[in-house]
Order: C-alpha cells, then sequence, then structure tokens
C-alpha cells in the first residue's frame, strides 16, 4: 500500500543551524521513494532552505508563530489535518513534552526525533535518536506505548549519499586537502578562527576548503579570508553535493551536529569541535570509539594549541586510516529508508 502525506515540522533559522532540516530531508526523500508525499511546515526558514526544498520538489508551507509554542502546535495540528497527513514528524530544540502531547491528544501519529533527551517526557509514537550516545535512559519518562528508535543504524543520509557506498578512501602520507565545516549558519562566526588557526599551521602548502551554507548572514565576508590566507583556500557555498566535497578531503575539521554521520559515510578522517552543548555527547561518543578526534569547545579560542592537534594529524596516516576506518563501520546510508519503513508498516498494521 503507498504511504499517504508525511508533514514534517522541523525547526531551522540562523541560530540553530539546517541539521534538523537536512536529517529530515533525507526521511521525505525516503518516504518519496516508497511513493508518498512529503511537506514541510517552517516557521523560521532562511531563503536557502526554502530554495534547497523546492529544489528536491517539497513544499513548504509557514507557519507564522513562535516556535514551539501553543499556537505554532496549533497550526501545525490543523494543517495536519487539512492534509490528512499519516505522520507528522517533529525534529528540534525548541519542541518539548507539550508539543508532543497535544499532537497526540489530537489523534496524530507523530514521530519525534531528538538527540540528547532534552524534553522531560515523550509521549511520541516513535523517539528517533540516532547519535552514537543515543540510550534507552534518556527516555525513561515516556508513555507505555512510545517505541524507542536508537542509534546511528537510523541515521538518516539524503540520497546522494547512496551511490558512494561501494566508494574507497585513499589515506595520503599528507593531508593537504582540509575540509572546513562549522555548521549550515555558523551563527557564533567561528569559521574566521578556523581559518586563522590554519594560517598558523607549520606544513606548507595546504588545500583549504571552506564550505559556508546559504544560511551563514556573513557569506559575503569570506572573500577577505581568502585574500589573506597563505595556503590555497577556496569558499563553497550552497554545495550540493556533500559526497564530492568529502572524498576530496584528507581531513575534516567540523562542528559536531549531524553531519558527523555524513563524515562517517565516506569515511572521512575528523577533527570535531563541539560549538554547543547539545553537540558534545556525539562529539565525546566518536572521539571514544576511535572514529573521530573531538576536542573542546575553548580549543578554538587557543589557537597555537589548535595549530598543534591540527599538525599531528596532517601528519600521521596511520591515525588518520583508523579514524577513516571507524568511522566508515558506524552508519550504512540505509536509515532513513529503515525510519520510513518502519512507521509506514505501523500504519498499515493499525490500518
Amino acid at each position: 500500500m503507498t504511504p499517504g502525506t508525511l508533514l514534517i515540522r522541523a525547526d531551522a533559522s540562523v541560530a540553530m543551524g539546517t541539521g534538523h532540516v537536512m536529517r529530515c530531508l533525507a526521511l521525505a526523500q525516503a518516504w518519496q521513494d516508497m511513493g508518498g508525499r512529503a511537506v514541510f511546515a517552517m516557521a523560521e526558514a532562511t531563503p536557502a532552505i526554502n530554495e534547497r526544498l523546492r529544489i528536491e520538489g517539497f513544499e513548504a508551507v509557514p507557519i507564522p508563530a513562535a516556535v514551539g509554542s501553543v499556537e505554532d502546535c496549533d497550526q501545525f495540528a490543523r494543517f495536519a489535518d487539512s492534509v490528512n497527513a499519516e505522520w507528522v514528524v517533529v525534529d528540534g530544540y525548541r519542541f518539548g513534552a507539550g508539543y508532543q502531547g497535544s499532537l497526540k491528544a489530537r489523534g496524530l501519529n507523530v514521530l519525534f526525533v531528538d538527540d540528547n533527551g532534552h524534553a522531560s517526557y515523550y509521549s511520541a509514537d516513535f523517539v528517533l535518536n540516532q547519535n552514537v550516545h543515543a540510550r534507552e535512559d534518556l527516555y525513561a519518562s515516556r508513555a507505555s506505548a512510545t517505541q524507542l528508535l536508537l542509534g546511528p543504524q537510523y541515521a538518516m543520509l539524503r540520497r546522494e549519499f547512496r551511490e558512494w557506498r561501494e566508494w574507497k578512501r585513499e589515506i595520503p602520507d599528507f593531508a593537504k586537502k582540509i575540509l572546513v565545516v562549522m555548521g549550515g549558519s555558523d551563527p557564533n562566526n567561528l569559521t574566521p578562527k578556523i581559518v586563522a588557526t590554519l594560517g598558523e599551521v607549520k606544513q606548507r602548502p595546504l588545500d583549504i576548503m571552506v564550505v559556508v551554507g546559504g544560511s551563514n548572514p556573513r557569506h559575503d565576508e569570506f572573500g577577505e579570508l581568502r585574500s589573506n590566507s597563505l595556503h590555497s583556500f577556496t569558499v563553497v557555498e550552497n554545495v550540493e553535493s556533500m559526497p564530492e566535497l568529502m572524498s576530496w578531503a584528507d581531513l575534516a575539521i567540523s562542528a559536531a551536529g549531524t553531519i558527523c554521520w555524513e563524515f562517517c559515510a565516506l569515511g572521512v578522517p575528523m577533527m570535531l569541535i563541539p560549538i554547543a552543548a547539545n553537540q558534545e555527547s556525539a562529539a565525546s561518543a566518536l572521539h571514544r570509539m576511535g572514529a573521530a578526534v573531538a576536542l573542546r569547545s575553548e580549543m578554538l579560542f587557543q589557537t597555537a594549541s589548535l595549530a598543534e592537534h591540527i599538525e599531528a594529524l596532517i601528519g600521521r596516516p596511520s591515525q588518520r586510516a583508523a579514524l577513516s576506518k571507524q568511522a566508515r563501520g558506524v552508519v550504512d546510508e540505509k536509515g532513513a529508508s529503515r525510519v520510513a519503513a518502519i512507521i509506514s508498516s505501523k500504519t498499515r498494521r493499525e490500518g
């Protein structure tokens, strides 16, 4: 039986970044591949996010209300009723217990995407935490009917990563090609700090590629970084194929958001710097399992020390090879399809 409409409420803004939308986009693609319709409901979407959804063929409708508010929830629920949504998906740190409870009270099937157990209570039909650190005890306070989907087997990666499943990475003796990704919007403007630090790295020359999202309000200012760099320096905006950039890179220096699972899929040796409290658990877990090198966030303000850590990893091919091997084993690019199949089969059984 062909699935119906999947309605997605993903939190997106310059401050919150694009991670929630990108993983929900992967789920929307998987739902679409099954023959269903997916629609996004957005309150603070940037023009770049709306354009990406348009290019992907998904409708985005506005929610003119404060994110996570009672009015937000009411508008979202009424729109879900109007499109006869088979499932609603909620993803974002500003949606809590009350938001879930209100949707369930309206008789909606709810998938709640979470990272760190931030809500005080969980009443959604499914709670999905795709992180390595996901544990059942994060959701001890939940309804008896709430089911958990925990771990990176549910990491939702977009279609573009599928064709790279069999690609083999080569590990050079010297990591010359450095990819810098500090989030789609980089609200704390940390990219210039990383670039300045790379200027202190003794190995020469480096090819540095900086990914700047269309949601970054300062993307017009990066020309100055390029002109002042002692290395080969390229700024890439509104990337359409992240796998190509990741296959190019010998090393990634990145925030520890949802992009971590994309790096894992391509086996990118990565140095992670959590730029928000909600990223620390994922960075630490990947570090413990040997899939990444995680540094403390304060390292961003210790240029000499950060440069030393980068120099060390650049010159250690055996360590980068080990990181790549461990990372590649974390995800299998099928997570979005798994999630779509699970929720669709639940409504078929109940129907």
